[in-house]
């Protein structure tokens, strides 16, 4: 039986050696991204009992600090991992707020399902942010474009060896303040194209947000940083090297006629928040957007003769960068000196707009975390 939201109760156990007001100031002032972390975690606890029924408990907000784990669980040997991406951000009245954390929840429970881990109720996910922010919310940083990087994730904890779902399981939430993903000003990001490694394959893991995606993904992108790009792209070979996404982020063209297309999800793309969040904003902006296969051709024709004016990424983390140059060993499609797009700027600033509270937001995209 899985747990409700009712039967899970946070109890809180606050860190003794909380970092200090000025050592926190010095990390806000310049956060990076994944680099420091805040003073707790929220974490709750799965176990299947002697009779088959599983069920969540010991909620609980305890200090960061390294996890204890045998030899023998599961997470080591059979990779069962999932994780999400979302953000709190301060808002100019110093509340704090998130973005649709319930489509966060449902993602990782779809991932769940796919790794054979055990469904956990939304609101026991939003409860545990919100208990964790909570706690370390002096660790919201205030500055323009900056964020605290919330990372929910579910790993096997159960100690054994035979391929089959772990019977004990732990969820838990870490926050990190970030700045700008790729450092620095925003600005058009070199991508590399993948023509040996693929991200994902057809019935596999593609559309889970799983640890193992991007273990296979990291190959590709030491690959793209040794020819000075930022991130890779992956295509499908066996579909006319259709466009599939970046090592962790979604990919959008913006045509002469101002409409955007994106890949059409094909169950070896995941299906980002920020994604479908730019989807609608395009859309009410009234601009069309079209979910499609688009292949390299498409791209490489489309940039040279000027029907495709436009090419973004966005993801969680970057929210939406700009690509400028996209290139491998043979050819480039592009240019390292492209300036970052008007559509592409301004589908950002209204996404922003709406994450830091300086656009309304009619959706209902936003909850409060303190």
């Amino acid at each position: 039986m899985t747990a409700t939201a009712q039967d899970v109760t946070f109890t809180i156990q606050r860190s003794e050696t909380p970092k200090s007001a000025e050592e926190r100031a010095e990390i806000l002032a310049n956060p990076g991204f994944g680099n420091h972390f805040t003073d707790h975690t929220a974490v709750v606890d799965y176990t299947v009992d002697a009779d088959g029924n599983g069920s969540w408990h010991d909620a609980r907000v305890e200090p960061y600090g390294p996890i204890s784990l045998d030899p023998a669980a599961g997470v080591l040997h059979y990779g069962q991992e999932i994780f999400e991406g979302l953000k709190a951000y301060r808002h100019a009245d110093g509340s704090i707020w998130t973005f649709r954390p319930d489509a966060n929840a449902r993602r990782l429970n779809k991932s769940a399902e796919r790794l054979a881990l055990p469904q956990l109720p939304e609101e026991v996910f939003v409860e545990a942010i919100k208990r964790l922010v909570a706690e370390d919310q002096d660790w919201v940083p205030s500055g323009d474009g900056e964020a605290l990087y919330l990372r929910p994730f579910m790993i096997a904890t159960e100690a054994f060896l035979g391929v089959r779902p772990a019977r004990e399981v732990s969820f838990r939430v870490i926050a990190s303040p970030a700045g700008n993903y790729f450092g620095g000003e925003l600005k058009p990001v070199s991508i590399w194209i993948s023509r040996q490694y693929a991200r994902a394959g057809r019935g596999g893991t593609g559309a889970a947000k799983c640890g193992g995606n991007y273990a296979a993904s990291l190959i590709a992108q030491m690959e793209a940083e040794s020819h000075g790009c930022k991130q890779v792209l992956f295509l499908d070979p066996f579909n006319d090297n259709a466009v599939e996404e970046l090592g962790g982020m979604n990919v959008f063209f913006v045509l002469k006629d101002g409409s955007l297309v994106t890949p059409a999800l094909s169950g070896t793309i995941l299906e980002g928040v920020t994604r479908s969040s730019i989807i609608t904003v395009a859309r009410e902006m009234g601009r069309e957007v079209v979910e499609r296969k688009i292949t390299l051709d498409e791209w490489r024709d489309g940039v040279a003769s000027g029907e495709i004016a436009e090419v973004f990424a966005c993801g969680t983390a970057a929210v939406i960068t700009p690509i400028g140059l996209l290139k491998d060993e043979t050819e480039s499609i592009g240019s390292e000196d492209a300036k970052a797009g008007e559509v592409t700027m301004a589908i950002r600033e209204r996404l922003l707009g709406i994450q830091t509270g300086k656009v309304e937001d009619t959706h209902g995209w936003l909850t409060r975390l303190a």
